[in-house]
Parts: C-alpha cells; structure tokens; sequence
C-alpha cells in the first residue's frame, strides 16, 4: 500500500507538472516583434501600432513596433523572411513589398510567396485618379479622348518608378490606348505641390493624401482603382464603371510571419487580427485612410497575394517598367 500511495503522489506530481509546463508554452508567453519596414508616420506605420495596441489587449502580452525602414521596405520585411517561425516575429506587408518586388529585384533576398506565412489581410485602399482643374475632363471616357488628342502633353506623377501611382497610370495607358509622361518625385507631398500648381496635370494618387485636395477644388476627381466605389467619395464612380473594365489596382495590407509557422499559433493570430478590425478604435483608423475592412483567413490572403502578384508581374514585364 505504501508502495503504492508513494508511486500515486509521485506520478500526480509528475502530471501537474507537465500540465504546468504545457500552460507555460501556450502562445503567447512573451511580447510580439511586429517589424514595420518603412519610416514612423507613414500608413503602413499607422496601421502597424493600432493594430498592435488592439492585438496586445487579445493576446496578453505587449507588441512591439519596431521601425526597420529602408531599400523601399525590403530590409524590414527581409527581417521577417529570416526570423524563427514561433509568431514572435511579424510584419504588414503590401504590394510594395510583397507584389511587386519580385518583378524589380532580380536579387530579392526573399520569396514573397515561398518565405512567408499568411495570418490576416488587413484592409484595402484605392489610389484616385485626380487631374488639375485646367484639363477639360471631368469623366475617364473624357479624359481618355482629350489624351488620344494631345497624345504625350499631359504630365502624370508618382513617387517613383514602380510605385503603385506609376503602376495605375501605366495600366490606365495600357487599357486606354494613351500616352503621357511620366515625372517621378521623391516624396508624395512635392507631387501634390506640382499637381496642384499644373506642372503635372494627372495623378494616381493615394485616397488619404488627395482627399483634401478634392474637398477644396484644387484637384478633380475622376474615378477610383479598386472595384467598388469609396465611401469616402461615394459620387465618384470606378475605373471599371467609367468604361476601363476590369480595371484592378487596391493598395492592400496584410499580417505575415515567416514561413513555417504552427497552425494554432496562425490560427490565434488570425483570430487575434481579426477581431481587432471590428473595434470603434479600428474601424476609425481605417475610415480615415479611405479603407475598406477586409478579415478572412490564412489561405485567403495567400491565394490574393498569388493573385497579385503574377498580376503585376505580367504588367511590369509588358510595359518594361524599371524600379529607380
């Protein structure tokens, strides 16, 4: 008996233990490393800290932002690709980074697709195509025949050569049958300066930098990129209602961690991303930047970002377009 009750206590011992030491390993145990790989400020940045804050409060245990700019976002999300697959260490990729560097950087020190674990897609934002007051356009079919008349005097900007501004304008002269001249700056606030001043006459511009300018007059808009209208500009139609059918570009954002993460810990994440973009402090955030919530799981946002990617890949390759 005594053999007994010693081999019990010993083997309850042993059972509270393992369930103590399995309680210790249930993700997460520690803070998130969520790397944003552009400057603080930008929305990208934005995004990243609301949705961290939201995120922390689900999950019990900080997120940390860390700023790892440079070499148009590609040493941030390089960081992503190479850290241990535990859900310690994420990231908000975009077409920028993951759409379409593949097709710029022959040398891209990771695979978009291959390194990467797919958690949630964030949010969708339309770029809008605006013009100066001074082109006698105020719809695409317009704009379209003034263009086919004056082909190559019309101005367009962007941010730089293969920016997503430079990539809605080559895939509007593309599906258009017209001709304009590219002028790349190096940041959106001297493009809007030009636009507004008529040394650019055209623009593909982003929903939360052009919307003051359209509110007071100083630019016209013509129609937005993305499939549905934004409820930021609701009389304003689509590219694809305006007669360009088909016409698809969406600013996305969605969460990653590099690949070969555990299911549950994905699936904890998800839910975790998710559930965060229903709240008043998110849906607030991304009303702001002209967003539509998008959620879904996993598998979704892998199959979009497969989508997207051969998408711009094809285009790039067609138009020769060249990244700065």
């Amino acid at each position: 008996m005594k053999r007994f009750l010693k081999f019990s206590a010993a083997a309850l011992l042993a059972l509270c233990a393992g369930a103590w030491a399995s309680a210790q390993t249930v993700y997460p145990t520690k803070p998130i490393h969520w790397i944003s790989p552009w400057a603080p400020g930008g929305a990208n940045d934005i995004l990243s800290r609301a949705i961290g804050m939201e995120i922390a409060k689900t999950l019990g245990q900080p997120v940390i932002v860390d700023n790892k700019p440079g070499a148009t976002g590609i040493i941030g999300t390089e960081m992503v690709a190479k850290a241990p697959p535990d859900g310690y260490t994420i990231t908000l990729g975009a077409p920028g980074t993951h759409a379409t560097a593949p097709s710029f950087y022959p040398r891209l020190p990771y695979d978009p697709v291959r390194d990467f674990t797919p958690i949630a897609l964030v949010g969708t934002v339309p770029n809008v195509l605006v013009v100066h007051p001074s082109v006698p356009a105020t719809t695409v079919r317009e704009l379209v025949a003034y263009l086919k008349a004056h082909p190559g005097q019309l101005n367009f900007s962007s941010v730089g050569n293969g920016s997503m501004q430079h990539l809605s304008a080559e895939l509007f002269k593309r599906d258009a049958g017209v001709d304009m001249t590219h002028v790349a700056y190096k940041g959106t606030s001297a493009a809007l300066v030009d636009l507004m001043a008529g040394h650019v006459q055209v623009a593909f511009e982003s929903m939360p930098a052009v919307l003051p300018l359209v509110n007071s007059g100083a630019v016209r808009a013509i129609a937005v990129t993305t499939p549905k209208r934004s409820s930021l500009m609701p009389n304003v139609p689509t590219m694809d209602e305006s007669g360009l059918k088909g016409f698809d570009v969406t600013i996305w954002y969605g969460v990653f961690g590099p690949a070969g993460m555990q299911a549950d810990v994905v699936d904890k994440l998800n839910r975790a991303v998710v559930g965060s973009l229903r709240t008043p402090e998110m849906s607030k955030r991304l009303a702001d930047l002209g967003a539509d919530v998008a959620g879904g799981s996993p598998a979704e946002l892998g199959a979009y970002l497969r989508q997207q990617t051969g998408k711009w890949s094809k285009l790039i390759k067609e138009m020769n377009i060249k990244a700065e």
